[in-house]
């Protein structure tokens, strides 16, 4: 493969029957840069979401989401996502640096199937560190983290631990970079500012202020006061007269107790591969 860029232009004609289309899974994601910065500025940057548009070899056809960008980027370079968070042959440090990047809060979380061995899942969740707990499976294909849940499949797991923490660090918020599948809206516009004419406070009746229900629909959508600022003044009108009462000496601050919660039913093995 050498430093060089695949293009469009660079490749031979080939016959879309011979390229394999994408059907099985959701998208790709960038696991590294490509070509990489020391090489020029990045096409595909890490964590960029992509649609494969056909596979051919060693080498992806895709678009970004967030660019609209169409080339070509080595199959080595990116990872296929299932349900937006299964993620195909992910390592544990890769899986903390797409967890790391800024569209992920705490509790953003992947599942991730080993590089080297298939079937076998590790959940990796974004909390004041990124924690890593070994997805175990049974004899009748059931998973657990802890003994005492199972789940017959990954979803079961997933949308389990998305309700309640039950063992692990946090609950699941969201799939890891799922802000980025958005696209960015490119023809977003600011929107139109809207001029109103000045008014002299000294000009507007009382009865505006303390009886704004009593004018028709329409007559109250052209009113020069707006709704919410009538009904402050009249508010303040109504108890303008009233004589303030005395205030009553505070013998003791008040003070605000936080009770930690009992973490000791909170541990879970971790996975350490």
């Amino acid at each position: 493969m050498g430093n060089a860029i695949k293009s469009q232009e660079g490749r031979p004609e080939t016959n879309p029957s011979d390229a394999l289309k994408v059907t099985d899974y959701d998208n790709l994601v960038v696991l590294a840069d490509y070509p990489c910065r020391d090489i020029s500025e990045p096409i595909f940057k890490m964590g960029e979401i992509l649609r494969g548009l056909s596979e051919d070899g060693c080498w992806w056809r895709v678009r970004s989401f967030q660019t609209g960008t169409e080339n070509y980027i080595p199959n080595n370079h990116v990872a296929k996502v299932y349900h937006g968070w299964l993620f195909e042959g992910v390592a544990r440090q890769k899986a903390e640096e797409l967890l790391r990047l800024p569209s992920n809060t705490v509790g953003s979380f992947l599942i991730r199937e080993s590089p080297s061995q298939r079937g076998v899942y590790s959940l990796s969740v974004r909390h004041r560190v990124i924690k890593h707990y070994k997805i175990f499976r049974m004899a009748n294909s059931w998973y657990y983290i802890s003994p005492r849940l199972t789940f017959q499949c990954l979803e079961d797991m997933v949308n389990h631990y998305s309700e309640c923490s039950d063992g692990i660090c946090c609950v699941l918020t969201s799939p890891c970079l799922s802000l980025s599948n958005t696209p960015a809206n490119l023809t977003t516009q600011a929107p139109p500012v809207v001029m109103r004419r000045n008014f002299d406070w000294r000009k507007v009746e009382r009865s505006q202020l303390l009886n704004p229900s009593d004018q028709s629909g329409a007559e109250n959508r052209q009113n020069t006061v707006s709704f919410g600022v009538r009904n402050s003044i009249a508010a303040y009108l109504s108890v303008s007269d009233i004589k303030e009462r005395p205030k009553i000496p505070r013998s003791k601050k008040s003070k605000s107790v936080y009770v930690m919660p009992d973490s000791s039913n909170m541990e879970t093995e971790e996975d350490n591969e």
